[in-house]
C-alpha cells in the first residue's frame, strides 16, 4: 500500500518552481549581508525539502549576479538538495545578465514542463545594475511563460534600486520589502517560504497567497545573534 501511495504521489505531483535571483556583488560582503542571505536561503530550502509532495513538488533554482551572472543551483526538487553551497560576494552587479538566465530557464519546456505550476521569482539586491538591463528586463516581464510568474523583491540597505525593484514586483499586496538589517532579510524569506508552502498545499497552487512579513518581535530560528543589530 505504501509503495502504491508513493507511486501515486510521484505521478500526480506537479512542479512548483522557485527561482531566486541573488545579488552577490562585492557590496554584499559587508555588514553581514551575505551571511544573513546564505542563512535565510538555507532555512528556506530546508523547509521546502520537508513539504509534502502530494500535490506540488517544490523545486529551487538559484541564479547569482556578482561579477558574473551564473546558475549557482540548477532547478532541482528541494528534497533532492543534499547540501547548500554558501554564496560568496564579489564584483559588480550584472542584473541584466541574470534576467536573461531566468528568462531562458522559464521558457525552457524541458526544464519547466507545461504541467508545472506558475513559477515564483524572488529578486534580492543591495545596489544598482552595472550592465544593461532594459532588453532582458522587458523580455522577462513580457515572455510567454515568464510573464505569468509571481515576482517578489527585497531591497537591502539604502543603496538598493527601489524603483527597479518596484517595477519588477507584480503582486499589488506585496510591494518591495526594504531590509535595513540582517533580521529583516530573514523576515522576508520567512514570509516568502510561508507563501510558497501555503500554495503548495492548496487545492489551487496557481493562486498567489499573501506575503505576510513576520513582526520584528518574532523569534527567527537559526539566526545568528551577531547579525541581529547590524545596520547597512
Amino acid at each position: 500500500m505504501a509503495h502504491s501511495l508513493k507511486q501515486f504521489q510521484t505521478q500526480t505531483a506537479r512542479p512548483l518552481p522557485v527561482i531566486v535571483m541573488a545579488d552577490t556583488s562585492g557590496s554584499m560582503s559587508v555588514n553581514g549581508k551575505i551571511e544573513a542571505l546564505n542563512s535565510a536561503l538555507k532555512d528556506m530550502i530546508s523547509t521546502f525539502s520537508g513539504e509534502s509532495r502530494l500535490r506540488a513538488e517544490l523545486q529551487v533554482s538559484l541564479i547569482t549576479f556578482g561579477g558574473n551572472a551564473e546558475v549557482h543551483l540548477p532547478l532541482i526538487a528541494a528534497h533532492k538538495i543534499e547540501s547548500f553551497e554558501p554564496l560568496p560576494a564579489m564584483g559588480g552587479t550584472p542584473m541584466g545578465a541574470a534576467f536573461e538566465l531566468v528568462s531562458k530557464l522559464i521558457e525552457d519546456i524541458d526544464k519547466i514542463p507545461s504541467r508545472a505550476y506558475k513559477p515564483v521569482i524572488i529578486l534580492v539586491s543591495d545596489g544598482h545594475p552595472t550592465d544593461d538591463i532594459k532588453a532582458p528586463f522587458e523580455q522577462l516581464l513580457s515572455g510567454e511563460r515568464s510573464s505569468k510568474a509571481t515576482r517578489f523583491a527585497m531591497g537591502i540597505g539604502a543603496d538598493a534600486d527601489i524603483s527597479l525593484l518596484n517595477d519588477f514586483t507584480n503582486d499589488i499586496e506585496a510591494p518591495v520589502f526594504k531590509a535595513e538589517n540582517a533580521r529583516d532579510i530573514h523576515r522576508f524569506f520567512k514570509a516568502v517560504t510561508m507563501s510558497v508552502t501555503t500554495r503548495s498545499r492548496s487545492t489551487t497552487p496557481n493562486q498567489v497567497t499573501p506575503l505576510v512579513i513576520p513582526a520584528t518581535s518574532v523569534s527567527l530560528e537559526n539566526e545568528d545573534d551577531e547579525y541581529e543589530e547590524l545596520d547597512f
